[in-house]
């Protein structure tokens, strides 16, 4: 598939009118001919990992809380990790670079090693087979190639707006779209 953004980021126009996906950076999983799904990197929940799982043998990224992920499976759990230098990883499969995604099973019995950090989602986006393909015909998001730091980004509130800069040209422009529009 040509049009793949496997493994990218999809960047939300700022005025997207989807309370799920407003402002958000989706860092995707897989994109092919039978549907795309990823998990939104800049949605941390107020729910503290430690609080409900605390004894993880693989350390939570800080913020150390669940990530809403998107609205498809709600209360699941999806884990991206990040490899440890000069590891195997064992129940993680590397998704691009030291990125990986996690068994989530193997995460909570213990059995994940060769990763140094995990971050938790609960729910992922998901689109059905040439729905995202149309989103992007439409402009309803922009693609940007993924690094490390925004997948595994320590400071999300800023992650769409950093993004949206780094891209240059008019993407910069709409990265100074105000948090909340009716006050401008």
């Amino acid at each position: 598939m040509d049009g793949s953004t496997r493994h990218r980021l999809l960047l939300s126009v700022p005025d997207l009118g989807d309370a799920n996906f407003d402002q958000t950076v989706v860092y995707m999983v897989d994109h092919d001919e039978a549907g795309a799904f990823g998990v939104v990197l800049n949605r941390p929940s107020d729910t503290v990992v430690a609080e409900h799982l605390p004894d993880l043998a693989v350390p939570v990224l800080s913020p150390s809380v669940f990530f809403v992920g998107g609205p498809v499976s709600v209360g699941g759990l999806l884990a991206i990790g990040r490899r440890a230098v000069d590891a195997e990883p064992v129940n993680a499969a590397l998704l691009s670079g030291p990125i990986a995604i996690v068994d989530p099973e193997a995460l909570l019995g213990g059995e994940v090693s060769g990763l140094d950090a995990v971050r938790l989602f609960t729910g992922y986006s998901g689109w059905g087979p040439g729905q995202l393909d149309g989103e992007l015909a439409t402009g309803a998001w922009h693609v940007a190639d993924a690094m490390v730091d925004d997948v595994l980004c320590a400071e999300p509130a800023l992650l769409w707006r950093t993004v949206m800069r780094r891209q240059g040209g008019r993407l910069v422009a709409q990265g100074l779209y105000p948090e909340d529009p009716s006050v401008n």
